[in-house]
């Protein structure tokens, strides 16, 4: 079949919930993804963040075959070596004390909210608890997810959500104060957020939440789904601020393409939140995905991914910063490590289509921000490829 032939498949027999670009993709190889045709791309999307190694990494692949071979699955009834191996890998490397394995992202604020709202019944006996959440946000499609998702957009059609749940400002510490009360169990956020522009928190406001949540007995949530396991320079984000959370998610890299999440806390908050039969799931934890979490590890200790993110983000924001000099409907660069975007004065989507045209894979973040997430092994010349790549496309744009 062709490509216009499996789209044309895919429109009648897929539920039409993504807008998707005109491109079946057949295979990955290194920093760079194929279609049908043979076209060459540039990967700076990385599958929303998700290969950061990009693709077929020496060692991941191999790791899964074995691990086929081995078992797949036989459900959380049974222990199983990779996700003991994964777990206390995971620990080392997050500085948690406690995990529960996912399938994704959105399930992985599922049961952090289900956690936070444990802890403070167990303190009470009370089911009033309100969580504060940020606008602008952005955690998941799922009920609880979209609940604390800071974007009525999102929401609207699917009103209504879980209770007690308010919305602050992101890095303004007074709208926080001014919502917590008696009641408050939670404070959630992405430490940088992501579908929401692309705006890390500041180190002033995670250390007031930090220090408000310590005195209430408040739980910190910190959301690094998309923005953790090495992409900002530290392993998870938080990691840089100093600040740690009682309660964390993190998805995305986490199995480097394999669906997986987790969401992990204090051995405070574990032992005084979920008990035996509050929580599970059928495919969290299972053999073939934890080898992928405990190899990605293994590779990231090894290869020191974190510390190569650390000295390539400033070439990176250099050529980003001289693009935005240089056209003015750009307006400023601004992120954390390998999550970086360029916020526009004009709709950034012509922009992404005069990318795939001139072979480069980049995606936004609203209607007005470049998101460049790459996979994190990404050196100074595919940079340049991505800047010229670009380039083209933003001149492309300031003539139409």
């Amino acid at each position: 079949m062709s490509m216009k032939e499996y789209i044309d498949s895919a429109e009648k027999d897929l539920l039409h919930t993504y807008n998707r670009y005109q491109i079946v993709f057949d295979h990955g190889d290194g920093l760079y993804l194929y279609d049908l045709d043979g076209k060459k791309y540039l990967d700076f999307f990385a599958g929303i963040a998700v290969f950061a190694l990009g693709h077929h990494y020496p060692g991941y692949d191999e790791a899964l075959k074995d691990q086929i071979d081995h078992l797949i699955h036989t459900s959380n009834y049974y222990y199983n070596v990779p996700a003991v191996e994964a777990a206390r890998k995971l620990k080392k490397l997050s500085g948690m004390d406690r995990v529960f394995f996912t399938n994704s992202g959105a399930e992985s604020i599922e049961g952090a909210l289900k956690a936070a709202r444990k802890y403070a019944f167990r303190k009470d006996g009370r089911t009033d608890h309100e969580i504060i959440a940020m606008n602008h946000s952005f955690h998941g499609r799922t009920f609880g997810a979209l609940s604390v998702t800071g974007n009525a957009h999102y929401r609207e059609a699917f009103e209504p959500m879980i209770g007690n749940i308010k919305f602050a400002g992101m890095n303004d510490i007074e709208s926080v104060k001014a919502l917590i009360n008696d009641k408050t169990c939670a404070i959630l956020f992405e430490t940088v957020q992501g579908e929401g522009g692309i705006y890390p928190a500041t180190k002033e406001f995670m250390e007031e939440i930090r220090k408000i949540c310590d005195e209430k007995d408040i739980l910190l949530i910190l959301d690094e789904i998309q923005c953790g396991v090495g992409r900002t320079g530290s392993f998870y984000a938080w990691q840089q601020y100093g600040v740690r959370p009682d309660i964390m998610t993190t998805a995305k890299a986490l199995g480097c393409g394999v669906p997986v999440g987790a969401f992990l806390m204090t051995e405070k908050v574990g032992q005084a939140s979920l008990e035996a039969g509050d929580h599970g799931t059928t495919y969290g934890g299972n053999p073939l995905a934890c080898a992928a979490i405990s190899k990605v590890m293994d590779i990231f200790e090894a290869d020191d991914i974190v510390g190569h993110v650390q000295k390539i983000t400033p070439y990176l924001e250099e050529k980003l910063d001289a693009l935005a000099a240089k056209y003015d409907f750009i307006k400023e660069r601004r992120g954390l490590g390998l999550m970086q975007g360029l916020e526009c004065t004009i709709p950034v989507g012509p922009i992404i289509n005069h990318c795939l045209e001139h072979g480069l894979v980049l995606i936004n973040a609203g209607t007005n921000i470049l998101r460049f997430v790459p996979p994190l092994v990404i050196e100074k010349e595919h940079v340049d490829e991505m800047i010229e790549k670009l380039d083209a496309a933003l001149a492309e744009s300031a003539e139409a």
